[in-house]
């Protein structure tokens, strides 16, 4: 079940600068954590619910006498961006992503679509990341949490969007519930402090809710933001760090990747702080888990 929590679904704004941006950037990408795509891919379904709670609120896509144009930025193994094109058949759609594993595993998918379109990858840092040619759609799933200032780059998106254009996105808003602050306060006990500091919170980057929708309507853009709390049951031995080692510890286990004797006393430690957090009951764990949504249109006149 889920819970939801609606701000005033829309506000129109006025009409924000037209036009893109020709300029693509990469970042070096010497700080990316190391990425598992079989291990982010555990607990696919819940994962991927938020994903279609999002496409749900997308409006219709400007039909400016050709194919949709869409980019997913931050696609990891490419899962999502499959149904993108499930959606919109004929659209040509590239997924982004700055880690060469995550790539590695989307390239699965590349290729002509069965509605007549188009999917493919490449390389590019969200951080950094200017669209070189209009888009109809640009959307992130569960990727801007990792970029510090994203919303300093929405102006440049919003721009590179066609006249009726959407900008989605949805990042965890869960940052302050155990599974991230008892990895937070893990980093900063003294026996991991000098090694992992920055790791334990390198991630939360979110702003609240009313400060998305603000940002956007700013730009111009009609914005509809909401949030919802998933109250997840997941299954087997220590779900929860089986889940947060797809995501939320990627920068910890990259970071005592040489040591993997440290690295298993901290899985240790974080394991049993997880299992007294979060116990198993009758019918599984209960693991809640709170999302963020934006759903941003240019405006057309």
């Amino acid at each position: 079940m889920a819970r939801t929590r609606s701000n005033g679904v829309r506000i129109d704004a006025p009409q924000t600068r037209a036009g893109p941006v020709r300029a693509k950037g990469l970042s070096n990408m010497h700080d990316v954590p190391t990425w598992d795509p079989q291990q982010y891919l555990h607990h696919s379904g819940h994962r991927t619910r938020p994903f279609h709670d999002l496409l749900a609120r997308i409006p219709q896509l400007p039909r400016p006498g050709r194919p949709a144009r869409i980019a997913d930025l931050g696609c990891g193994p490419g899962n999502v961006t499959v149904q993108l094109a499930d959606r919109w058949p004929d659209a040509h759609i590239t997924g982004f992503d700055n880690s060469p594993e995550m790539l590695k595993e989307a390239e699965s998918h590349a290729g002509p679509t069965p509605g007549g379109g188009h999917l493919d990858f490449a390389p590019a840092d969200a951080a950094t990341w200017t669209p070189e040619e209009p888009y109809d759609l640009i959307v992130s799933n569960a990727a801007l949490q990792w970029v510090p200032n994203h919303p300093d780059s929405f102006a440049r998106w919003i721009d590179a969007l066609t006249p009726g254009g959407t900008f989605a996105f949805q990042v965890p808003g869960n940052f302050t519930s155990p599974s991230h602050a008892l990895l937070g306060e893990l980093c900063d006990a003294p026996q991991w402090r000098d090694r992992l500091d920055r790791h334990g919170r390198r991630f939360v980057h979110i702003l609240d809710p009313a400060d998305y929708l603000q940002r956007l309507t700013d730009l111009g853009c009609s914005t509809d933001v909401w949030e919802t709390t998933y109250v997840q049951l997941l299954q087997g031995d220590d779900p929860v760090l089986d889940w947060v080692k797809g995501t939320a510890l990627r920068p910890v286990l990259t970071a005592l990747e040489d040591d993997p004797e440290a690295r298993d006393a901290f899985l240790a430690e974080y394991r049993d702080a997880l299992r007294r957090a979060y116990p198993t009951g009758r019918h599984g764990t209960v693991f809640p888990f709170r999302r963020i949504f934006v759903v941003a249109q240019k405006t057309t006149h």
